[in-house]
């Protein structure tokens, strides 16, 4: 039986892994993005006018792309956590000889319920940062 037991708990523990995979690559981005601020910042005291103002508008954006990614990685753990929390779930019911199936569906839900929110998180921004990297027409246009 806890043969059986453990094969149901391995796609649970499939979906751990590429939560943990999305963690790595949105960990990454927001490294790379809180660099850029950073840098920012530091240019911020050393610009003027219209070069000052590009400064400012770069870095609001960046604080929105940070607020989307932490966001994003929170939910990501949320939903690990409620994985981790199926899988002991499914364990429970076979060494306790309770019915939890309805548990182990309902955080198994959850999670995946969570995990679609974090990548429409993610989705959004990777659209504003797409967005911020276009080249401005006046670059194009000549």
């Amino acid at each position: 039986m806890i043969a059986q037991t453990i094969q149901l708990a391995l796609a649970p523990v499939f979906v751990l892994v590429a939560i943990g995979n999305i963690l790595n690559l949105l960990s990454s981005r927001l490294g790379r993005v809180v660099d850029r601020s950073r840098h920012l910042q530091d240019r911020h005291m050393a610009t003027e006018g219209p070069d000052h103002d590009e400064v400012v508008a770069e870095i609001r954006l960046l604080d929105g792309r940070i607020g989307l990614i932490t966001k994003a990685i929170r939910l990501m753990v949320i939903s690990g956590l409620a994985i981790g929390t199926t899988v002991a779930v499914l364990f429970l019911e076979e060494l306790a000889g309770l019915d939890l199936q309805r548990v182990a569906a309902a955080t198994f839900l959850a999670a995946v319920s969570l995990l679609m929110w974090a990548l429409v998180l993610f989705l959004r921004e990777t659209q504003i940062a797409a967005d911020q990297l276009r080249i401005p027409r006046m670059y194009l246009e000549g």
